[in-house]
């Protein structure tokens, strides 16, 4: 078995088709069968149906994330050593909710570029779980995920950053949605909401907090990201449950606190089993001392607590 038959399998397994496959990864059609062929004899088992239509085998459904983190871990070694040889200058691969991505992860994204315009800077803006995902399969290096109850996959090291409270954001010019400042979820159940789509967490803990309640949702739009979400909020389409970190530079949202209050926990996320680059970790170092500048600046919400900051 080589590197190359398990790119070929990967290639066939995304396009489910051998010319397709043969077109991404530049080889005749010929030579991919054959190797793939070859791998499939290797393992002693068939990976693909070749039919009118390109399916996986059961087997094949079993090797595929396998061989997707072998040919990472393969680009990550070939990084790594190119880092420490100076060949390369280095790529950093960050992932983050959209939260993030609109409330903290901007000016961290820029103040790296500042330090290291040397550096490549990938960001894939997606939900926990899928970030989540592409963490244990290596297609990211670091990512900033949100800690479900249950906690984050074992194979992952997570490092709590911030816990911050969720409120919910109205139109500022219209009415408040309570005259006390706060409100709670039987209260908010009575509004119009404006939810962002599944695989996000915090929908998960918005429908949570309304079951414990014994209420139901009154949708408005549901399926949003979240900045489409905080665009329609500001249009009056209804309200919505965010994080705090969201209404900074958000002057057309009003902010109602919930009570009891909802709160999550951020945390760094990345691989137990591979070591950060230097490039990933000149990551880390700039995300830590940004969050204790911006908390000692007095910058982030009262109702966000920084839970680790960069080591004096």
């Amino acid at each position: 078995m080589t590197l190359q038959q398990l790119a070929y399998f990967v290639a066939v397994a995304d396009v489910r088709s051998f010319t397709r496959a043969a077109d991404l990864v530049g080889v005749a059609q010929p030579t991919l069968s054959r190797q793939l062929r070859a791998l499939e004899d290797g393992l002693g088992a068939p990976l693909v149906n070749r039919g009118k239509d390109v399916t996986l085998t059961p087997a094949g459904e079993v090797v595929l994330p396998l061989a997707r983190r072998m040919l990472a871990d393969m680009d990550l070694a070939r990084t790594s050593v190119a880092e420490l040889v100076g060949l390369r200058t280095g790529r950093v691969r960050v992932g983050a909710t959209p939260s993030m991505c609109i409330g903290l992860l901007a000016d961290v994204l820029r103040l790296f570029h500042e330090r290291h315009p040397e550096i490549h800077l990938e960001l894939a803006e997606n939900g926990s779980q899928s970030l989540v995902r592409d963490l244990a399969r290596g297609a990211l290096d670091v990512a900033l995920v949100i800690v479900p109850p249950s906690g984050v996959d074992p194979a992952l090291h997570t490092l709590p950053l911030l816990r911050e409270r969720l409120s919910v954001a109205s139109p500022r010019s219209g009415r408040p949605p309570s005259s006390r400042g706060s409100m709670t979820v039987v209260e908010l159940s009575r509004r119009s909401l404006v939810m962002v789509r599944k695989g996000y967490d915090l929908r998960e803990v918005t429908l949570d907090a309304y079951r414990a309640a014994g209420v139901t949702p009154r949708f408005a739009v549901e399926g949003g990201e979240m900045d489409a979400v905080l665009r329609l909020v500001e249009a009056g389409t209804g309200v919505a449950v965010v994080p705090d970190l969201v209404f900074a530079g958000r002057p057309r949202l009003r902010r109602t606190v919930l009570t009891p209050p909802l709160y999550r926990t951020v945390a760094l996320a990345r691989r137990t089993d591979v070591a950060p680059t230097h490039a990933a970790q000149a990551f880390i170092d700039t995300l830590l001392s940004y969050i204790g500048s911006v908390a000692d600046t007095g910058a982030l919400s009262a109702d966000v607590q920084v839970l680790h900051r960069a080591e004096a």
